[in-house]
């Protein structure tokens, strides 16, 4: 079975990933911020995977440290329950509606970690010297959005294009994106049974 538990704890963050991919369950999310719990349901949910995330982190400080380090741990787990990555699909994409909101989602198993993230979202207000702040949904910071999926792709040797095509309101962009995401990795990860027990690489190897 392709599966996967991964632990990381540092000074900052404990965060822990449970991790099947053949198997569709209920996601269990406790990131410490209600906005990624539900981006990571949506996720786990387009997958077609299990996933459990449990994260106690500096929150007191803010979400950075947290949103990065799920990520991190994430990738790790995608790693390691895909092994060699005999019969995979290897690439998926999907364009994802969201009421205005349009995003494209493609990404390539591909051993290599790259992130093209093309996804801009409104400013959320102005500071007191006038400068525009990072938009926020509640209290999550938007601009973590980019944070997890850096440290997803480099911990999980992921090649990832995420644009904005359209949108104007903040949830549905994000929400589009975590959708098309988890479709994108869903069909990426699928076994190909005609190709089941060879990689998916002229190179042989991936």
């Amino acid at each position: 079975m392709r599966v996967a538990n991964i632990t990381r704890k540092t000074k900052e963050t404990d965060v822990e990933v449970k991790l099947e991919l053949d198997v569709s369950r209920e996601p269990e999310i406790d990131s410490g911020s209600g906005f990624f719990d539900h981006m990571l349901t949506l996720f786990a949910s387009f997958a077609g995977i299990s996933l459990k995330v449990k994260c106690s982190g500096d929150t007191w400080v803010d979400f950075h440290h947290s949103a990065e380090d799920i990520g991190i741990a994430m990738g790790e787990a995608f790693k390691e329950a895909l092994g060699d990555k005999k019969g995979i699909n290897r690439y998926g994409q999907r364009i994802m509606p969201m009421d205005e909101a349009l995003v494209m989602v493609a990404l390539d198993i591909s051993g290599r970690a790259y992130l093209s993230y093309d996804v801009e979202l409104r400013a959320s207000r102005l500071n007191d010297d006038g400068a525009l702040t990072a938009a926020k949904v509640g209290v999550f910071d938007t601009e973590l959005v980019e944070e997890f999926f850096t440290a997803f792709t480099r911990s999980a040797g992921v090649t990832l294009h995420i644009k904005k095509i359209c949108g104007k309101n903040t949830h549905h962009i994000i929400e589009a994106v975590f959708k098309g995401f988890g479709k994108a990795l869903g069909e990426a990860i699928k076994i190909d049974p005609a190709n089941a027990g060879a990689v998916p690489s002229t190179k042989g190897v991936l």
